[in-house]
């Protein structure tokens, strides 16, 4: 461990206690938070984050410049805490799969909801596709055209066989990407074929329930070239973060709610009360949306598991 006066750099790994800083002068080295640093009113599980830019003092983490955004959802052990994904994205690859294992809309429409509250754009990557029966295809399709029509990116890809690979490179070029997803939707497999110096562990789906098994146990941005360099670089990075299960949302109010999807709210200018919750109000327009099939019912209920979430005050596992 370095042992400098004042430095200040890019958190770049995650492994718990310790955070691996890439100082601006290009070197890196390891570094732990001062210790009154967790008594500022942070209500996170790691006050820190990969991405944070931070000062550090005598060799502590002990400043967090201030961040343009970041990706936050709430801790699964602790309901009154959040953990941060990632701070300071450009963009959020979203990487989902119609089958082994099945990520469900539920999940898909929590990310995307907390990434509109943090205003961090997002892509949806559709993997595994050369792993579909005729029926899975059609549903996918299915699935991609919805979240298009909302006005969401989609990529059909294969990160197995490269399907699609090499079109995603022109969207991370000279920014910072955060990836994630369930476990085993195949996160490593796809780092590893973008940038293969990574060599990111793989491991094989759980025969018994079709779901994923964590490779990734810490955040770490991942350069998109081999030498890693300061933030000036226009390279580009990658953000490998732990497959999740569940998307609990935090600090998103009832009312804040309906924007955050982003066709509810165009349907909520037309009801009849300005404080509607689409749930059960007269001249509800979107209610009625929904009974026309302008909403998707999956949204519409992804929407409402949300609410029930503010409700409870309880984490909710994917569905």
């Amino acid at each position: 461990m370095r042992i400098d006066n004042s430095l200040k750099g890019l958190v770049i790994k995650n492994t718990g206690n310790w955070y691996t800083v890439l100082t601006d002068d290009g070197l890196t080295a390891d570094y732990k938070i001062k210790g009154n640093f967790r008594l500022r009113g942070i209500r996170s599980t790691n006050p820190v984050a990969v991405g944070d830019r931070v000062e550090i003092k005598d060799g502590f983490i002990t400043e967090i410049e201030d961040r343009r955004n970041y990706i936050i959802r709430k801790s699964i052990n602790l309901s009154k805490q959040s953990h941060i994904l990632a701070a300071n994205v450009d963009q959020a690859l979203l990487v989902v799969t119609i089958s082994k294992p099945e990520t469900s809309t539920t999940f898909i429409d929590r990310f995307l909801a907390s990434a509109e509250a943090y205003r961090v754009p997002v892509i949806l990557i559709f993997n595994k596709s050369d792993l579909l029966s005729d029926d899975e295809r059609h549903y996918q399709q299915m699935m991609i055209d919805l979240y298009e029509t909302i006005g969401y990116e989609c990529r059909a890809i294969s990160a197995t066989t490269g399907q699609g690979v090499e079109e995603l490179r022109p969207l991370l070029e000279g920014k910072i990407t955060l990836l994630s997803g369930n476990s085993g939707v195949g996160k490593s497999t796809l780092i590893n074929q973008l940038v293969p110096h990574a060599n990111q562990r793989v491991a094989d789906i759980s025969d018994a329930h079709q779901t994923g098994m964590h490779t990734t146990t810490f955040s770490e941005m991942i350069p998109l070239t081999s030498n890693l360099s300061p933030l000036t670089s226009n390279s580009g990075w990658l953000i490998d973060t732990p497959g999740i299960k569940g998307f609990g949302t935090f600090d998103i109010e009832r009312e804040e709610l309906t924007s955050y999807f982003k066709e509810i709210f165009e349907f909520s200018k037309q009801c009849r009360f300005s404080d509607c919750t689409h749930t059960h109000e007269p001249g509800c327009a979107v209610l009625k949306a929904v009974e026309d099939h302008y909403i998707a019912q999956s949204r519409y209920q992804s929407y409402l598991s949300m609410l029930e979430d503010k409700d409870e005050n309880k984490y909710r596992e994917a569905y």
